[in-house]
């Protein structure tokens, strides 16, 4: 098996910088949340915070995808590996393999056109439904099949022509079996699962009930004893806007353990691992309410 992976090095960086930059929004504007008393600048410091907390993890699949990314050639098959998302091909399958420069209409590339994360799908006057799983718009091939087209970018574009000519000449060993693997496949499948849509639901509810309570309590309650107290000792307090850090830590872990069950989800054997997290996260949703119950309840 011929492998021919896309060019990684500028997407990375890309998304890295692009991460760091939100992250770090997100660390101050956390930070002023935290500070300042309820008002308006209290609510910019949490629109700030949620605005620059919701790309994250769509930035962390994009850079994960293009690090796990590429396009494997053998005399029976291409597979497309693009983070959860798979296309096995068989060659058989393929009607043709040619540069995106040779087209007569350009190519227009899919929105959010990032170096490293060219995804998506286009209609196209002439190839009809185009879907990209590229990294580099300059080095484009067409991957023509009778239901849709394929653009890929390996890093050598060149020699996988070659390599996919001399693959069909030889003819196929095993005839291979067309696969589509799209993400949103694996929601559905843990979906249909019971189990798996009671501790997302749970998780869910808990979260947004923590959220509701905090904003209920915040505008009512000036000061909270927010910390260890100790027995005969004045007891501290602080401004009860600090309590928005447990529901947004219990969404921030919500969000991690969703993702990461996913990633677990999709193969039989690893399963367990994936509802163990799940049931991680609803619990952690649990022990924050009672956390924030435990600090309202106590005398200041």
């Amino acid at each position: 098996m011929n492998h021919f992976p896309p060019p990684k090095r500028l997407g990375l960086i890309i998304n890295g910088v692009i991460l760091l930059a939100l992250g770090m929004i997100a660390v101050v504007s956390f930070i002023n949340l935290t500070r300042v008393e309820v008002g308006s600048v209290f609510l910019i410091a949490l629109l700030t915070l949620l605005a620059s907390f919701t790309p994250i993890p769509f930035f962390i699949y994009r850079a994960y995808s293009l690090w796990r990314a590429n396009y494997h050639l053998d005399r029976d098959s291409l597979a497309i590996n693009w983070g959860l998302r798979v296309e096995d091909i068989p060659l058989s399958d393929i009607e043709f393999v040619r540069s995106a420069d040779d087209l007569t209409v350009p190519l227009k590339l899919p929105s959010l056109p990032i170096p490293g994360g060219i995804l998506g799908a286009r209609r196209h006057p002439d190839l009809g439904v185009v879907e990209f799983l590229a990294s580099d718009r300059k080095k484009l091939l067409l991957i023509a099949t009778a239901k849709r087209v394929f653009v890929i970018s390996p890093e050598n574009p060149v020699e996988f022509t070659q390599v996919f000519a001399r693959a069909t000449e030889l003819g196929s060993l095993t005839p291979a079996e067309s696969k589509s693997v799209y993400p949103s496949f694996v929601v559905t499948q843990a979906w249909q699962s019971g189990l798996a849509r009671y501790l997302w639901l749970t998780a869910l509810f808990l979260n947004i009930g923590l959220f509701i309570w905090a904003s209920v309590i915040i505008p009512t309650t000036p000061q909270v004893a927010l910390g260890p107290q100790f027995i005969g000792s004045q007891i501290e307090t602080v401004p009860s806007s600090q309590l928005i850090i447990f529901p947004l830590a219990s969404l921030l872990l919500s969000v991690t353990g969703w993702i990461a069950g996913l990633y677990f989800y999709r193969w039989e054997k690893e399963r367990a691992l994936a509802f163990i997290v799940w049931g991680s996260s609803m619990l952690t949703g649990l022990l924050f309410l009672l956390a924030v119950l435990f600090i309202i309840t106590t005398p200041v």
